[in-house]
This record gives structure tokens, C-alpha cells and sequence, in this order.
């Protein structure tokens, strides 16, 4: 990539990199969740702080690179600006910051039809893990407005809710069709997507099942779609998991953000879980779950910082 001229050392970064505010966003989201208050706002400064870097270069290129731009858009890690900006809106709602999390979920819906439509016409048959950030981007929205609809007690905007949780499932089996499975024993980072799309999955279900717009039938199916995608995104962690411990991928890499992100995603989705189901174990599974996501996030934020290190150094000689 080249830097623009000009421009800071974010003008080289990659659409990938919104995967950092989602990793920080979500693990603040899990951390409150478990009252760990202030680490949790430490977790959300940092998420808040990358968005607004990322936002800026994304007017940058916008304004001053189209080509670039174009480029990028219809990209699947072009998805990262609409996850992460439902992720953090997400926490800030949580925060009682209710208007800014509409104001992101405006923005996010906004985003994106146009990038989705983009993405899928450039499908391929063997795709990485960003692939799933189809599913990812959608079951956001999901999240951020079933967040909004408990809060502002707006029916309306559940269903929406509810139709982009069906419409992120219906993603995500396509997503599978197209992902390529040797991307589990040599992927660099982002074939954890594969199970953290059903762990956001997992979260809108549970957002969704905890709404008192659905009851009867429409609860218990909510319920069971629920466990099924953490069940399923379970599995998946522990087959990537097992992946990585066979064949090893130490070095750093931007696409080990969206490592973090679903670690951390699995954790909060186990969390928020817990009491809709009514599955009580999930609770004290995902507070173990959180505390392996922030160990995997320092240790990549302090990977990235080495090699940001060791090329400063190359670059001054």
C-alpha cells in the first residue's frame, strides 16, 4: 500500500483495520457485562479513538483517492465500517448514549446496502474468512437496532431487527458455500470470521429473545436459533483453536484483528446468552472466554507494536 502524500501513518492502512475497533468495541461490551467498569471504558476509548482514525481516512480516500477508494469498497473487509460501527454504537447504548448509537446505526444502514451489493458481485468460489463479513456486517445492524428497540421501546425497529438476523443466517450459509476450508491450518487471522459470524449471530438471537415483542412459538424459535449458532460457533472455536496450535502462525499480520474480534464475540455472546435461554452455565463459560480474548488482544496489540518498531528502525537507516 502506499501512504498519500501528506497524510499520517493511517493513509496506509487497509480496510482490514476495522477489525481493531470491533475487537476493542466488543471485548469493552463483554468487560461491562461482567463489572469490570473501568477497564471496559479504557477498552471503549481505544475503540472510539480507531474508528474515528479509520472514519477520517475513509473521507480521506473518499475526497482525495477514488481509484483507491473504488477499489476498496467493493472489497469484504470494506464490511468493517458497518461492523464497526454497530459494535461501537452497540457499547455506547449501553453507555445510555442512545443517540449516538442511533446516529451510528443510521450511518451503518446507510453504508450498507451499498457495500453488501458491491461485495457479493465479486464473490469468489475460494474466499478467506472476510467472506463472512457479509453475515457479520448484517447481524451488527441486528444487534445495534434490537439494542435501540429495548431501549426507545420502538416495535418497529425490533422486527427490522428481526429481519436482519434471518437475512445474516441466510448470509452466512453463503458465505460457508464460498469459504475456502485450507484457510483453517493457513489462514493469517481472519478465518476466525467463520465462527465469529455465528457468535454475532448468537448475540442478535439473544438481543431478540430477550424482547418482549416476541412470545410463543416466535420466542422459542428465536431460543433455539439462539443456542444453535453458539453451539455452532463453539464448535468452531475449538476446531480453530486446535488449528492453530497445530500449525503455528506467530508473526503479525493487520487480519489478526479479526482473530481477537470473534474470541471476543464468542465471550459477550455467551454472556448476553445466559439469561434469555436460561442457560445458566454460558455465563461463567463466556467470563472465561473473555479473559483468553484480552490476552490474545495485548498480545497482538503488542506484536503490532514491535513490528511497527522494527520498521521504524529499517526505515531510519
Amino acid at each position: 500500500m502506499r501512504p498519500h502524500s501528506g497524510c499520517g501513518w493511517w493513509a496506509g492502512l487497509t480496510p482490514a483495520a476495522g477489525a481493531a475497533v470491533m475487537a476493542a468495541g466488543i471485548i469493552s461490551a463483554g468487560l461491562h457485562l461482567t463489572g469490570r467498569a473501568v477497564a471496559s471504558l479504557v477498552f471503549l476509548v481505544v475503540a472510539a479513538a480507531l474508528w474515528l482514525v479509520l472514519a477520517a481516512d475513509f473521507a480521506i480516500r473518499l475526497l482525495g483517492d477514488r481509484g483507491r477508494f473504488r477499489a476498496e469498497a467493493d472489497t469484504p473487509a470494506a464490511l468493517t465500517a458497518v461492523a464497526a460501527s454497530t459494535v461501537l454504537g452497540t457499547r455506547l447504548s449501553m453507555l445510555g448514549w442512545q443517540r449516538a448509537a442511533a446516529a451510528l446505526l443510521v450511518l451503518s444502514a446507510a453504508l450498507w446496502p451499498w457495500l453488501l451489493l458491491g461485495v457479493l458481485r465479486r464473490w469468489g468460489r475460494r474466499m478467506p474468512g472476510v467472506a463472512f463479513l457479509v453475515c457479520v456486517a448484517t447481524q451488527g445492524l441486528a444487534v445495534l437496532a434490537a439494542v435501540l428497540a429495548a431501549s426507545a421501546h420502538r416495535d418497529w425497529l425490533a422486527r427490522s431487527a428481526l429481519a436482519a438476523f434471518c437475512l445474516g443466517l441466510l448470509l452466512y450459509v453463503a458465505a460457508l458455500r464460498h469459504f475456502d476450508l485450507r484457510e483453517v491450518v493457513g489462514g493469517a487471522g481472519d478465518h476466525w470470521v467463520a465462527g465469529g459470524a455465528l457468535s454475532i449471530s448468537a448475540l442478535a438471537g439473544a438481543k431478540l429473545t430477550a424482547s418482549p415483542v416476541w412470545t410463543g412459538a416466535a420466542h422459542t424459535a428465536l431460543r433455539t436459533l439462539t443456542l444453535a449458532a453458539l453451539a455452532l460457533s463453539l464448535v468452531w472455536y475449538a476446531v480453530l483453536l486446535g488449528a492453530e496450535l497445530r500449525h503455528p502462525r506467530p508473526h503479525y499480520d493487520v487480519r489478526r484483528w479479526a482473530t481477537v474480534f470473534p474470541l471476543g464475540m464468542t465471550a459477550t455472546a455467551c454472556l448476553s446468552a445466559a439469561g434469555p435461554t436460561g442457560v445458566a452455565w454460558l455465563r461463567p463459560a463466556g467470563e472465561v472466554l473473555l479473559w483468553v480474548a484480552v490476552a490474545a488482544c495485548l498480545l497482538t496489540c503488542a506484536a503490532f507494536l514491535t513490528t511497527r518498531r522494527a520498521a521504524a528502525v529499517t526505515g531510519s537507516r
